[in-house]
């Protein structure tokens, strides 16, 4: 929860803001030294997470990488002063403009995800007179155990090569002398709490391995994605994830070559709990059934209880009032603009604050103009 001072501080700027707790996220990433980096692994951010300048700051002063998923964002990473050897760039739907983005910046790796993605990547480099790094990206059929809509490691899913294309994979790989395979690549899922689902995508990885070795492709490097996830019920209990645990599947049950280095892309678990959106209660509407509390933030602020069913803890940071029980919504139209229901709260009036927690990851980046209402603005703890 927030001290009395910075709810002061909250109560001078206009809402909704998001705020960023900077020591948090330097607390999270002296996790990530600690149990990864010590070891010699290297951590990409994914920036898709969370584009915002002081992040990147301190997630670049920290000695990680990014990973990109658009030209735009890789032109964001170059502009916080990361370069192009610490970035990968991922994605199912690259453009020409996008490619050439990457080339110009001589990244580390385009993680390709489909066949026709290496025809079109080779005569791009060719044209330019540079020779691209990839990793192949593979789809491992690897289930998830998470929402629907962010899984990406099934057959069913649009991203990745599956294993019927390999044979195909390898008869070209020859002709194409524009690009250099440094590795492989896979990402099953966001928001993965088990930690199963990492110990079968290890499995699947030293399979991998030793099919791609059999054809005489040796692998400079391989990367395992994130979808690393973190504790949305209990932010105060748990604001940073067990990466310890996290790194230790790894170290246990991957079977590595001689030095070949292992690449995570890491993203709401490094921001997700340091970031949380602040609104004001507009109205309180008694209903038949159920009291609403009406506040200034909706899902153009934060769309991810409306489009994944997303449960975000609400705290009441004004009122310390006996308890009852509301819907909170936002302003927009539509029915699913509701951040809780039937919660129970500390009873509320018209102007208090309240915080909606764990939305530093995929909460800004994704707000919209909906209803032409202002762009969100962020605030800082320091």
């Amino acid at each position: 929860m927030f001290d009395a001072e910075t709810i002061e501080i909250f109560k001078s700027h206009k809402t909704p803001f998001y705020y960023y707790d900077l020591g948090l996220l330097r607390r999270t990433l002296d996790e990530i030294k600690t149990h990864g980096l010590s070891k010699g692994y290297h951590v990409h951010f994914a920036i898709k997470a969370n584009f915002n300048l002081p992040i990147l700051e301190e997630i670049r002063k920290a000695g990680l990488g990014i990973d990109c998923v658009s030209g735009n964002e890789i032109k964001r990473a170059i502009e916080s002063g990361f370069t192009g050897k610490q970035l990968a760039f991922a994605g199912v739907g690259k453009t020409d403009e996008e490619i050439q983005i990457g080339l110009d910046n001589n990244i580390f790796s385009f993680n390709c995800e489909s066949l026709q993605e290496l025809e079109v990547l080779n005569s791009l480099a060719g044209k330019s007179d540079k020779t691209a790094n990839i990793s192949i990206r593979l789809n491992p059929n690897v289930e998830a155990k998470t929402h629907k809509y962010i899984t990406t490691g099934l057959n069913e899913n649009k991203f990745g090569i599956t294993a019927d294309k390999l044979p195909k994979l390898f008869e070209m790989l020859p002709s194409l002398e524009n690009i250099s395979l440094t590795g492989i690549h896979f990402h099953i899922g966001s928001q993965i709490t088990d930690l199963q689902p990492f110990k079968d995508l290890c499995d699947r990885v030293n399979e991998m391995q030793d099919l791609f070795e059999k054809n005489a492709i040796r692998l400079h490097h391989i990367n395992v994605g994130g979808g690393y996830g973190i504790d949305y019920e209990n932010p105060d209990d748990n604001p940073i994830p067990d990466f310890k645990s996290f790194f230790e599947v790894f170290d246990r049950n991957l079977e590595l070559r001689e030095s070949q280095q292992v690449h995570f892309e890491l993203g709401r678990s490094i921001v997700g709990q340091c970031g949380s959106l602040i609104s004001k209660v507009l109205f309180i509407k008694e209903g038949v059934t159920t009291n609403f509390a009406v506040i200034d933030a909706g899902m153009t602020e934060l769309i991810r209880p409306a489009l994944y069913q997303a449960n975000h803890r609400v705290d009441v940071l004004t009122s310390d009032k006996p308890h009852k029980t509301y819907d909170v919504v936002g302003p927009i139209c539509e029915t699913s603009d509701t951040f809780q229901k039937k919660v129970q709260l500390p009873e509320l009036q018209r102007g208090d604050l309240v915080a909606i927690r764990s939305a530093g990851a995929y909460g800004e980046v994704m707000s919209s103009g909906f209803n032409l209402r202002e762009r969100v603005k962020a605030v800082y703890s320091e």
